[in-house]
């Protein structure tokens, strides 16, 4: 009698269901797919970011109607309404939008690659790394904008390379990248602790007050930082979100599909952490953006894949959003942003952690 076959001991893998349209390019070369919701939450929330965008250059302690603000941008103000836009309010607003994207995106792609909510440059550490580079040259060398921005960017790469030493053989698991991360960022916290021990006295009152994380007194010459790094880091880390969607489904699935996963890995792991220093260079370590801006933007728009569009929406909402509300509730006292997005986010990440718990024990 011969033997029944055995039973399969493990179910096949359940597709991933993605919807949408599918747009391609006149010869089929190449092809992009568009989900209806990503597109509509997306709307919303860019009608959102004109709001507040509306609502922050025309009102404060000298308001202005539309057309003011209009015609400031535009050449045609008055000297006031022209010193309060372009000097006062625009460069601010631009610093926020754009470091609020830049944050979104980075933790957007870093939660992706480790499959892991906790997968934020600031829980890691590279914006802790990033401090320190910037904290090296604000103490040491008084530098400018430029120079604090090469540093914040050497110290982010620093931190990263320093992790993926520390995560050779073992893979980027998300549960081991976040711990040691944890370990990493608890390090690099003391070290910027131990720099301003070294610095003068008004040295020292700089540096802590850039580590609050705040837009106030934010020119064109950050607004220029950041809008050149976003000109260049966005448009990379959208050209490579295909790549990002294919490694999140796994090594083996992606490597059947034709991806690189380790070339892929690296440069998407470079973008992230360039996005997150040259943030920091700019405003300080703003808090908690990277971690809840790519899962509310995600859990929106339902997205299979990273969504790095809508959180990079997401991420300008809240951050401008914040910062007018500290500007408008709280003045005349100067309340860093940094303060408000770090309350707001530590509220999210107990509630986060309750509910992977919750989940866990389901």
């Amino acid at each position: 009698m011969s033997a029944a076959p055995e039973a399969e001991t493990s179910a096949a893998p359940t597709p991933r269901i993605v919807s949408g349209n599918v747009l391609r390019t006149p010869r089929g070369r190449y092809s992009l797919r568009v989900q209806n919701r990503t597109v509509t939450v997306t709307v919303i929330l860019l009608a959102l970011l004109v709001t507040v965008m509306t609502i922050s250059l025309t009102t404060g302690d000298f308001s202005l109607s539309v057309s003011e603000v209009l015609g400031a941008l535009f050449g045609d103000g008055g000297g006031a309404a022209d010193f309060v836009v372009n000097t006062l309010r625009m460069p601010r607003l631009l610093t926020a939008l754009c470091v609020g994207a830049a944050l979104a995106v980075s933790g957007a792609i870093l939660q992706s690659l480790t499959n892991n909510p906790l997968g934020s440059p600031d829980i890691i550490g590279f914006t802790n790394g990033s401090a320190t580079g910037a904290l090296v040259v604000i103490v040491t060398l008084n530098g400018s904008m430029t120079q604090i921005a090469v540093g914040a960017l050497i110290g982010g790469l620093g931190t990263a390379a320093v992790m993926y030493l520390l995560l050779v053989g073992s893979g980027m698991q998300g549960f081991r990248l976040v711990v040691i991360g944890i370990g990493v960022s608890a390090l690099l916290l003391a070290f910027n602790s131990y720099l301003l021990t070294r610095a003068s006295w008004q040295e020292a009152l700089e540096a802590q007050a850039w580590l609050i994380g705040s837009l106030g007194n934010r020119g064109w010459s950050h607004a220029n930082t950041i809008v050149i790094a976003i000109g260049i880091l966005l448009p990379l880390a959208l050209l490579l979100s295909r790549r990002l969607s294919m490694v999140e489904m796994g090594d083996d699935t992606a490597t059947a599909l034709g991806v690189n996963v380790a070339a892929s890995r690296t440069a998407l792991l470079v973008i992230s952490v360039a996005l997150a220093a040259f943030a920091t260079a700019v405003t300080g370590p703003i808090w908690f953006v990277a971690l809840a801006a790519p899962q509310l933007a995600r859990r929106l728009s339902r997205s299979s894949g990273p969504a790095l569009v809508p959180s990079a929406a997401m991420g300008a909402v809240l951050l401008a959003s914040s910062d007018l509300a500290v500007q408008r509730i709280f003045s005349p006292a100067l309340l860093p942003v940094g303060t408000a997005t770090g309350t707001i986010g530590g509220l999210y990440l107990i509630w986060l952690l309750v509910t992977e718990s919750r989940k866990s024990r389901a």
